[in-house]
């Protein structure tokens, strides 16, 4: 989880915190003065704090308004019936009403608590991998205030007044506090053990860069869309060269793949990077070639965009025994035999249409097509 996260949930908590006060404020006035006094304390400081913000902010705060009205209905009946359990369910009739707002959050497409968090603070964007961890921190936060919703209820019935105070007030924000401690703890964990991971620029559909991201965290399955650079190698007899993948890789190990294929680093551009990936794949150090395409490629295990490049300069080539377990020509005939065997990633075959289509005249095109 990120500071930037912690930052929002914090922000979001400040806004409701203050209409939570004038409970707080009757809890220690009725210990003083008793309870119908606590009452008309809390009252007052729950108009007070109205007020200045109405001034402040411009703008009548819910949360305190819906927290007096409450305030003075069980108050009321409390008073009028000599009973103070209804006062007493208070915090739990509240905690019913945010749990059902943060299982709606949580267990569906409508998440009113990113909506409330995206107008409270306004030019905050999220990213779609902030908003799914959001999601998650939310499940977190229900399921905790369902615990305590249903103790605060047990409390006004079973439980002493002092316990019940603990309980409906203190105890809470020790829950949330260590929660919170330990989502930070998480957080400078994973900091602490990306320090030396490979990071990569995370990209929109137009190679626009929209943040960064660990190679280890692109492979977790589609959705960080970052850029890769691919170049195919033609020699003059129109035959294609091909890497075959270590087994030690993330992605689709052992099989025949393009000549030069790679993830752009954290802050390279495409020529950079491209020269880069072709040097340490199969040593080409002085090419000249030009692109065939830009297109997103998405599998199970990540989501690219994919820049694909085309060179005729193979006099220096040489495979890195440390990068490539091996790699040769391939004729176009002998690709299309084993297209679909398990042979090649599925990324190539994808693209070996495409350079089918420069390499080929039509005729011959079509001619093959008649015999696969």
């Amino acid at each position: 989880m990120k500071n930037d996260q912690i930052q929002k949930w914090g922000a979001l908590l400040k806004q409701t915190a203050p209409g939570i006060l004038p409970l707080f404020i009757f809890i220690i006035a009725d210990e003083i003065w008793g309870t119908e006094i606590g009452l008309y304390v809390a009252i007052c400081f729950g108009m007070i704090e109205l007020v200045y913000t109405r001034i402040k902010d411009k703008r009548i705060d819910r949360f305190i308004l819906v927290d007096i009205l409450m305030l003075i209905i069980l108050g009321l009946v409390s008073i009028i019936l000599e009973n103070d359990i209804f006062f007493k369910l208070k915090p739990g009739l509240i905690g019913i009403i945010f749990c059902c707002v943060l299982g709606i959050s949580a267990y569906s497409p409508k998440n009113i608590i990113l909506m409330m968090s995206k107008r409270y603070m306004k030019g905050i964007s999220l990213d779609q991998k902030m908003e799914a961890s959001m999601q998650i921190m939310v499940r977190w936060i229900f399921w905790i205030f369902v615990g305590h919703t249903l103790l605060v209820i047990y409390a006004a019935f079973y439980m002493s007044k002092k316990e019940w105070l603990f309980i409906s007030g203190g105890m809470i924000y020790i829950i949330m506090g260590g929660f919170m401690l330990i989502i930070l703890i998480k957080g400078f964990y994973n900091r602490y053990k990306s320090r030396h991971e490979e990071w990569v620029p995370l990209v929109d559909e137009k190679g626009n860069i929209t943040g960064k991201a660990t190679r280890r965290q692109c492979h977790q399955g589609p959705g960080l869309l970052h850029p890769v650079v691919h170049l195919h190698v033609i020699n003059h007899k129109n035959e294609i060269f091909l890497q075959k993948r270590p087994m030690n890789k993330d992605v689709q190990p052992g099989k025949w793949d393009t000549a030069v294929g790679g993830h752009l680093s954290w802050g390279e551009d495409l020529e950079t990077g491209l020269k880069r990936e072709a040097f340490e794949e199969i040593g080409l150090t002085q090419f000249s070639c030009k692109p065939i395409g830009v297109y997103k490629w998405e599998s199970t295990i990540e989501s690219e965009l994919v820049y694909s490049f085309i060179t005729n300069n193979y006099d220096n080539l040489s495979i890195n025994q440390n990068e490539l377990d091996d790699g040769c020509f391939w004729t176009i005939p002998d690709i299309e035999k084993n297209i679909g065997k398990q042979v090649f990633t599925p990324n190539f075959e994808a693209e070996f249409k495409l350079l089918k289509a420069l390499l080929l005249p039509p005729k011959k095109r079509k001619k093959s097509k008649k015999r696969y």
